[in-house]
Parts: structure tokens; C-alpha cells; sequence
């Protein structure tokens, strides 16, 4: 698909605003994975605002599906879904109290536009892999999406998906890993390092695409090349940066799942506003 400057310009926009409705989310003092969803909002707002088939209803059976297996960082879904019209604004400062409706990770039964509960990781590439089978048992076009994280990909149950979409030739099954480099602890590399990770998933049968996942030219290029891929599912391997968008955060294992202080948030805001002047 061609996109002009304007489309581009359209999802740095969105990209920022799911940034900014973070800070709502988990303002200072508030623990939250801001990291994570941070290197997440950029391929985040390319797939709800410019690729996937997504609807007033968020129910709608034509929709396209995204999970985040990676369910902690699940706020960039809630400010999508917010900026959609799924969720009212208000449900922004309460997220993970007993009276919102947007938890610390993803609840379908409380919040639309969710697909499934996650956040045990490494169990929802296999979710993602039974929806898309069961779409094209219905003859649907629709597409299913599955967010990874780096760190996630240590579990056995990740390869066994990956093994059986394969098997199941599920074109309509796309993964994106979110490779921060980066997770709860530490980086992976001290961590749990798996070398070679593109070189594994082809070898699963994946069709493997390797982007800047902070390029949104690149992430819409490579969402438009795994739909047209043919015969095996496919893996985007998104370079990013662990809490993208705030220089104090960037790269660092403590943002993981933290509060930040009164400066840091400041700073945050500070940063949005950058954001906004140099994007126009």
C-alpha cells in the first residue's frame, strides 16, 4: 500500500498520544511498565490507526485481532483503545484500582477490545494461533496480531506455537517482537540471551522481516509485506528501545515496572511536548 506524508505524520502523532496517555495512566509515585509499553507505542499505533480492520464495535466478528502476549505492557493497548472510543478517558488515573476498568494486565471480561488474558508469559502466541486457525475455518480474511516481548521468547511454549503455525500454514497469523534488548531485571543479554533469533524463527518456517521498530515507514512497509506473505505466518523483529520517548527511562531495566518522580514526570511531559512541536 503507498502512504503518503500525511499517513505517516497521522501515526507519529497517534505514537505520541498513546505516549502522553501513559503519563495519565501511571503519572509519578504510580508503579507501571512504562519501558515496555513505551518501545511498544510506535508498531502499536501503525497497526490500530493505519492497518488493522477495527471498528466502532470492537466486538465487530470483520475485525482484525491483536494480542499482547506481553501483557504487562498493555497500557499502549488502553490508550488506544481510549482514543478509539472503547474507553471513556476517565478510566485513565484508575487503571490498576478495584474500580477500573483497565488493570495492571489485560482483563477481557473488563475491558473492550481486549482479545485475551494475558500477562503468564509465553502463553498468548498459542492463543493468537487458535484464533487465527479458527478465522480460517470461518473463511475470514481477518488477521490476528500477537505482541512478543524479547525477554518472553525464553518460553518453551513460544516455540511450540511457532512450530505448530508453521505446521498450520497460518498466513493470517502475524508476530511482532519487541526487541528491547531489555527486561524486568536486567538486560537479556546478561539474563537469558538466545542468539541467532531471526535465524531460529526462519527455521521454525517463518517468514522473518527485520525493521527499526521506531520507523514508522518501516512498520507499515513490513505490516503490508507479512499480509501479502503466503503459505507461513510471519515474524517482525522491531529493534526498539526499552521507554522510548523519555530520555531518563531509555534502555534501563529499573523502568521495567516503576514510578517515576515528580522531576521524572516533568521531565515526561516535557518530553511529549518536544514531541508534539517537532512533529507538527
Amino acid at each position: 500500500m503507498h502512504y503518503t506524508a500525511q499517513d505517516i505524520q497521522d501515526v507519529k502523532r497517534k505514537a505520541i498520544d498513546i505516549r502522553a496517555d501513559i503519563l495519565q495512566m501511571i503519572p509519578n509515585g504510580k508503579v507501571g511498565h512504562l519501558g515496555g509499553s513505551c518501545s511498544a507505542a510506535d508498531f502499536t499505533a501503525a497497526l490500530y490507526f493505519k492497518h488493522m480492520k477495527v471498528f466502532d464495535d470492537p466486538k465487530n466478528p470483520a475485525r482484525d485481532r491483536c494480542i499482547f502476549s506481553k501483557g504487562h505492557a498493555v497500557l499502549a493497548q488502553y490508550a488506544c483503545f481510549v482514543e478509539l472510543g472503547y474507553v471513556d478517558r476517565s478510566e485513565l488515573p484508575k487503571v490498576k484500582t478495584i474500580n477500573g476498568i483497565l488493570q495492571g494486565h489485560p482483563d477481557m471480561d473488563l475491558t473492550p477490545g481486549i482479545e485475551a488474558v494475558t500477562g503468564s508469559l509465553g502463553q498468548g502466541l498459542s492463543v493468537a494461533l487458535g484464533m487465527a486457525l479458527g478465522l480460517k475455518l470461518d473463511k475470514s480474511d481477518s488477521r490476528v496480531f500477537a505482541v512478543l516481548g524479547d525477554g518472553e521468547i525464553s518460553e518453551g511454549q513460544i516455540w511450540e506455537a511457532a512450530m505448530a503455525a508453521t505446521v498450520y500454514k497460518a498466513d493470517n497469523l502475524c508476530a511482532i517482537l519487541d526487541h528491547n534488548g531489555v527486561q524486568a531485571t536486567d538486560v537479556t543479554e546478561k539474563v537469558f540471551p538466545i542468539h541467532n533469533i531471526q535465524e531460529k524463527w526462519r527455521a521454525f518456517g517463518w517468514h522473518v522481516i527485520e525493521i527499526d521498530g521506531h520507523n514508522i515507514e518501516q512498520i507499515l512497509a513490513a505490516l503490508d509485506e507479512a499480509k501479502a506473505t503466503k503459505g507461513q505466518p510471519t515474524l517482525i523483529y522491531a529493534n526498539t528501545v526499552k521507554g522510548k520517548g523519555f530520555a531518563f527511562a531509555e534502555g534501563k531495566a529499573k523502568y521495567h515496572n516503576a514510578a517515576m518522580t515528580e522531576e521524572e514526570y516533568q521531565q515526561a511531559l516535557q518530553a511529549i511536548e518536544q514531541a508534539r512541536k517537532e512533529v507538527g
